[in-house]
């Protein structure tokens, strides 16, 4: 497994493949709404295995902290740490960049996965784009 940040047009077009089969395909979010004005100024992480892009996540810097978002995993790709991963890689680049925690909006059927990660539920569960998801924050 290979993880790197997006730095090249092919590398972005492999993220947003990734990000549109499982949000858009696999969960039903209107593609319309997969994309959005935070992606220009995001930083981009993508999985590779065997060379393969297989999973993606980005950070978006907001008030000294990082906003963790679109972590996606291709089906075939799961249950190989691939998700721990790609959340421990946007950690490290936070810390790097000085923020001072990370936080994420996550679906609520992904929250075990998070608190394992060290990740701290906070305020009221909601809905996203038809989805239930609470806002989770783990301090650097």
């Amino acid at each position: 497994m290979e993880i790197s940040l997006v730095t090249g047009p092919q590398e972005r077009a492999d993220a947003e493949k990734i990000r549109f089969r499982v949000f858009v395909d696999e969960q039903g979010v209107p593609p319309e709404l997969e994309l959005d004005e935070h992606d220009a100024d995001a930083d981009h992480f993508l999985a590779r295995v065997d060379g393969r892009p297989v999973g993606t996540v980005r950070m978006v810097r907001r008030d000294g902290t990082g906003v963790l978002g679109r972590l996606a995993v291709l089906p075939e790709s799961r249950g190989a740490g691939l998700g721990a991963a790609l959340v421990r890689a946007v950690e490290r680049h936070a810390r790097e960049a000085g923020l001072r925690s990370v936080e994420l909006h996550a679906q609520t059927s992904a929250r075990g996965f998070y608190e394992r990660l060290g990740y701290e539920a906070y305020g009221e569960e909601d809905i996203e784009v038809g989805i239930p998801h609470i806002w989770m924050r783990k301090r650097l």
